[in-house]
């Protein structure tokens, strides 16, 4: 039962040793628990996840110090304080034990108010470390929930001059989500998609038509077709967006993975696997993999909606038009992925519907 009460945990081969320990100790008004082996404290600890360690140096089988080895490397526990207990004092031990992530070196026979002392301190200090770190990732979490706010503001700031696009920003990032995570499932492309940068990819999704801020209403909203010179302002959105991003870079004094993605999602949304594509006519994985999934994501969202110029088409025809007509516009592997998902492409197009 958790009371409240910080938890030392002992590991001592020899049970009188606790004990001794645990007198000295008692009036700390603290919790603890104990393990007689090396091997019983990794399983033990791993589950009470106390707020300090006492570790007896010498034992049969795994020792204090490679017992220490094995519990950093266990991300749960790694950063609980220990204090190594020994008889022994070698400079080489007490080295080694400071080198291992040991707070602290206490030798024995205890002297009482000195392990007292030193137990207080090592508790005080590892809560005042917790709370300033639960600190840190209040405010963390905080800035990251207000710069997600932001950069789907900005995205929707293109949409926002064609009401027709209604729910196109939340639609394709979860398009995108789930073609990167079945990508990466599938085994493909791995190193590209680690689970940070799909979370990258994610949120930067909103930024691929910010570029369209700039571009003319005559043109943006116009109701018909567009005229061949029209047509070439409106492709400059893409180069218009890696302006813009671009900029953000200088504010920001550096290249985060963040603006590197958003900048590939706006300059090569609209580049085609065979070439065909635009502003560069990059081609193959010559195009940044963020643009190749954004493609697949914008053109099938493109083809379910209703605009002015065109009725919005069902499910299965928006599939067959890609997969079958504008084949050759997408990069092969993700075209797959798309196939293998496309009934959470539709149930996505449902829940955000316009």
């Amino acid at each position: 039962m958790n009371t409240g009460k910080p938890l030392i945990f002992i590991v001592d081969d020899v049970a009188d040793n606790i004990q001794v320990a645990i007198s000295h100790l008692q009036e700390l008004d603290c919790e603890f628990a104990y393990a007689l082996s090396g091997e019983q404290a990794l399983s033990r600890i791993a589950v009470v996840k106390p707020q300090l360690i006492l570790m007896d140096v010498m034992m049969p089988g795994l020792s204090g110090f490679d017992t220490v080895v094995r519990l950093r490397q266990n991300p749960y526990v790694s950063s609980i304080p220990i204090i190594f207990l020994t008889a022994r004092a070698d400079a080489e031990d007490v080295v080694r034990g400071f080198n291992l992530g040991g707070v602290d070196y206490i030798t024995k026979p205890f002297n009482g108010m000195e392990l007292r002392s030193r137990v207080r301190n090592h508790l005080e200090l590892f809560a005042y470390r917790t709370r300033l770190q639960d600190m840190v990732e209040e405010r963390t979490y905080a800035i990251e929930q207000l710069k997600d706010v932001v950069i789907e503001a900005m995205g929707e700031m293109a949409e926002y001059r064609d009401r027709e696009t209604g729910g196109h920003i939340r639609r394709t990032m979860e398009y995108v989500r789930i073609l990167a995570e079945t990508l990466a499932l599938n085994g493909h492309y791995t190193e590209q998609l680690t689970r940070d940068n799909i979370t990258i990819l994610y949120k930067s999704a909103p930024l691929h038509d910010i570029g369209k801020v700039a571009i003319p209403d005559r043109i943006l909203l116009k109701p018909g077709p567009l005229t061949p010179e029209e047509y070439a302002i409106m492709k400059n959105h893409t180069i218009y967006g890696e302006e813009m991003v671009n900029k953000l870079e200088q504010m920001a004094g550096q290249n985060t993975a963040f603006l590197k993605c958003a900048k590939e999602i706006c300059g090569a949304h609209h580049e085609r696997f065979d070439g065909s594509g635009y502003p560069r006519g990059l081609a193959g994985t010559d195009i940044p993999l963020a643009g190749r999934l954004m493609t697949i994501a914008d053109i099938y969202d493109a083809l379910i909606c209703k605009r002015v110029y065109k009725p919005a088409l069902p499910h299965s025809q928006a599939i067959a038009i890609i997969t079958e007509q504008n084949k050759k516009d997408f990069d092969p592997v993700v075209l797959e992925a798309l196939l293998q998902v496309q009934d959470e492409f539709r149930a996505i197009a449902t829940r955000f519907a316009d």
